[in-house]
């Protein structure tokens, strides 16, 4: 069995400020963000600039903190929420939701679309190896917290968490943040570092998170006011991660299924004209 690490998740004590880890990490995960945004957009034909990389990760910023709080509440918290409506803001506490987070960055992206013009593929195909690394960060401060832990284990690898009862669990917070953040980040940012067709890349993303997602959470405690939702084995985690395989599938599909000849790279030619115009 191994020991659980006495965190504090207060990283830092000013007064009465309090800056926590969980608070923290999502910085690292926007700044990782944005520093791979700017790698990606040196590349050739990326058609993105510094000022368009800083832009999109600020709205998708917004998306993932409004759509994940928004998301949890709506997913695992509703009860929660309507005892304390003020609990929505103590995002330090912990309770986001990927899901919803997921989603409000869709429609962050599909509004920063229109404002730029770009297509919304475009946009995903560019962002979605951006975001693992994003991924990982949290899942590690979900580790810190002592919070989204395992169910009971016997194998050596088991801990016993502050919050989680005498018996070793799974340290599923770590598992998640290896496979849905470091595996996924090299598979998608080694797909992406070829021209594909338009939609591939968010569907390499959908297909592989929902996939990890789906296989973890047969170790993830399931939330206990939920419980197992359908089956009697079926969790929560997993029914909202199911769509994101089949997404991934369909966009895959559509992808290169396209008619030859269309314009469907990931590396748009509209982007050639946008430099002759502003050389």
């Amino acid at each position: 069995m191994l020991t659980y690490p006495d965190f504090d998740p207060i990283a830092l004590s000013l007064g009465p400020v309090k800056i926590h880890w969980y608070g923290i990490m999502y910085l690292v995960a926007f700044a990782a963000c944005w520093w791979l945004g700017r790698l990606r957009a040196k590349r050739p034909g990326s058609g993105w600039n510094a000022d368009q990389i800083s832009d999109v990760v600020f709205y998708g910023a917004i998306g993932t903190v409004l759509g994940g709080r928004i998301g949890y509440t709506l997913f695992y918290g509703m009860d929660g929420f309507l005892a304390d409506p003020v609990s929505i803001f103590r995002v330090w506490e912990g309770g986001m939701s990927f899901h919803g987070g997921l989603l409000g960055v869709l429609v962050a992206m599909w509004l920063f679309a229109r404002k730029t013009g770009k297509g919304f593929f475009e946009i995903t195909d560019f962002i979605a190896p951006l975001v693992p690394p994003g991924i990982a960060a949290v899942r590690f401060a979900n580790f810190i917290n002592g919070e989204l832990w395992g169910r009971v284990t016997d194998g050596p690898w088991g801990m016993v968490f502050p919050t989680g009862g005498p018996s070793p669990r799974h340290p599923s917070q770590l598992y998640e943040m290896f496979l849905e953040g470091i595996l996924l980040f090299v598979i998608v940012w080694w797909f992406s570092a070829k021209p594909r067709p338009r939609m591939a890349v968010s569907g390499v993303f959908a297909l592989g998170y929902g996939s990890f997602r789906f296989l973890v959470e047969f170790a993830r405690q399931p939330d206990a006011h939920l419980g197992f939702v359908a089956f009697g084995w079926l969790t929560q985690g997993q029914l909202l991660s199911a769509p994101l395989v089949a997404l991934g599938i369909v966009l895959l599909i559509v992808a290169y299924r396209a008619t030859p000849g269309d314009d469907q790279s990931t590396e748009p030619k509209k982007s050639k004209k946008q430099k002759k115009s502003t050389a």
